[in-house]
């Protein structure tokens, strides 16, 4: 599909109302597969890799933006990343039974949704809000009617093939332009999820906002990185210690780690691990040496 995987940005011309539209195709099943999901997770975890995207392309972002959802309930842990350069990943804990379907509450239980912005040059900030609205859109839209004291409405649908999301956000303004925000909020509510999956970027927009001045600019690609790497786990191992790693090789024949994100396998056996150590057996000073 033409709009595959893409994120693409919009106006409305003369006020202060900004949008923005999201698919991720190739991307979402990347990530689907990774894991056999029941329905309700995969779901939830397709929204909100819908969501962040739409989120980072409303800050000026060079690092990571991460939203987690974490409760008591039959999902513990959902949580998804996406940089500045709208690489994206994610997965979801849960145990036992999971309802087909429900609301947030339902399916997290007690808990909290957190939005962190990782920025390469300053301190991480971070915003929390509880688990009270029915579904994850209108949590988000919760964080920032109170953190970010920014009216901003979300649409989000996911099916086996696609995710796709719609953000609008109604932006700082010396003009009162009350009416503008409700008109277009009434217009974008006839969405129904089966258009957001299944309607273009340009066909979607001309359904809902053919009486409006958008400016529609060019498209950003959107893909999966999982960011793991034979590396990154040996990095890893070597902080575990030379004693725990080669206990766990006595024991198994081998150290196996598997990438939550991905799921990609990672196999050391004991010649892998006797060179991982004995680079830092070369370069040790001798006893006595200061």
């Amino acid at each position: 599909m033409r709009d595959a995987d893409r994120l693409y940005r919009f106006l409305f011309e003369h006020t202060a109302i900004r949008g923005n539209l999201v698919y991720l195709d190739a991307t979402w099943r990347a990530i689907r597969d990774a894991h056999p999901y029941p329905a309700a997770v995969r779901a939830l975890l397709g929204e909100a890799l819908a969501a962040v995207p739409l989120l980072a392309a409303t800050i000026k972002l060079e690092g990571a933006l991460i939203l987690q959802v974490q409760g008591t309930g039959p999902i513990r842990t959902l949580v998804v990343q996406t940089t500045h350069d709208q690489k994206v990943r994610g997965l979801a804990r849960w145990s036992g039974e999971v309802a087909s379907a429900g609301t947030l509450p339902d399916l997290f239980g007690t808990g909290h949704l957190a939005l962190t912005i990782e920025r390469r040059d300053g301190r991480p900030y971070q915003g929390i809000v509880p688990l009270e609205e029915d579904r994850l859109a209108g949590a988000i839209e919760r964080y920032f009617r109170d953190s970010e004291q920014l009216p901003t409405r979300l649409w989000l649908a996911a099916d086996e093939e696609r995710v796709a999301g719609l953000l609008l956000q109604r932006l700082p303004s010396p003009e009162r332009d009350d009416e503008d925000w409700r008109r277009i909020g009434m217009l974008a509510e006839t969405l129904t999820p089966a258009e957001l999956t299944g309607q273009s970027s340009t066909n979607l927009l001309y359904r809902l906002f053919n009486e409006e001045r958008v400016r529609l600019f060019e498209p950003e690609p959107v893909a999966f990185r999982c960011g793991c790497s034979r590396g990154r786990i040996a990095t890893t191992l070597k902080m575990l210690g030379a004693a725990e790693v080669e206990s766990i090789i006595a024991e198994q024949g081998a150290v196996e780690v598997t990438c939550e994100f991905c799921n990609r396998l990672y196999r050391f056996d004991a010649v892998d691990i006797g060179q991982l150590f004995a680079a830092d057996t070369r370069h040790a000073p001798p006893p006595g040496q200061h």
